[in-house]
């Protein structure tokens, strides 16, 4: 059996947030020679009068420090799913700030750096989010042959193909598979799964998890 434990975002916060200024990354940057990641802004000015790492004092670079850190895009998107409305309002903060200064340069020209994608267009999603999803009766894996199931309604049931729903990015697994035995007027002697794929789904995972976990796109 596997075990899983659910911890709190405050035990994660030491891996997801800077040194150097104490808040949450934004555009995470990491130093190749210790791999050591803190905010773009925090990194780049620091690094304008040091040549060491502010946490181990790895020398970064003799004579161009700059050349020694980049940008870690896999790390921020780690930290925007996991913590919550902080891209919403790293976005807001963007806008306001051309906004105020329409003449600044945007570093790299794209609509995230200009604050101009929603969390939707990113991928993340809210709790109270409406997700479609499609659902079908699991016929077993690609390498097996369709098998047979003792109940005829249910083998019946089958046949009539995908069903859709639209339902609460917070429900979890445990309340779909309630759900679909009561729709599906599934006797109480079988035992209803959910599966992504040929994985069966924990029921405390959420739509919000499962979408994050497995390749599941818009």
């Amino acid at each position: 059996m596997h075990r899983t434990t659910r911890i709190k975002i405050t035990e994660l916060n030491p891996h997801l947030m800077c040194a150097l200024c104490g808040g949450y990354f934004i555009d995470a940057t990491t130093i190749v020679e210790c791999l050591h990641s803190f905010c773009k802004t925090c990194i780049v000015r620091y690094l304008e009068t040091n040549k060491y790492c502010p946490m181990c004092d790895v020398q970064v670079h003799k004579t161009r420090p700059l050349l020694s850190i980049r940008s870690d895009k896999t790390l921020q998107d780690i930290v925007y799913k996991l913590v919550p409305g902080l891209f919403k309002d790293e976005m807001k903060r963007r806008r306001d700030f051309y906004a105020a200064y329409p003449m600044a340069e945007v570093p790299n020209g794209s609509n995230e750096d200009r604050g101009e994608v929603s969390e939707q267009e990113k991928g993340n999603l809210t709790d109270d989010e409406i997700v479609s999803l499609s659902i079908e009766f699991y016929e077993g894996s690609r390498e097996e042959k369709k098998g047979t199931v003792e109940n005829g309604d249910l083998e019946k049931e089958k046949r009539n193909g995908v069903r859709f729903l639209r339902c609460p990015a917070a429900m979890t697994v445990m309340h779909l598979a309630k759900f679909l035995r009561n729709k599906m007027d599934v006797p109480s002697k079988y035992k209803v799964e959910v599966l992504y794929e040929d994985e069966p789904l924990k029921e405390y995972y959420t739509l919000m998890d499962i979408a994050y976990i497995y390749p599941w796109r818009r």
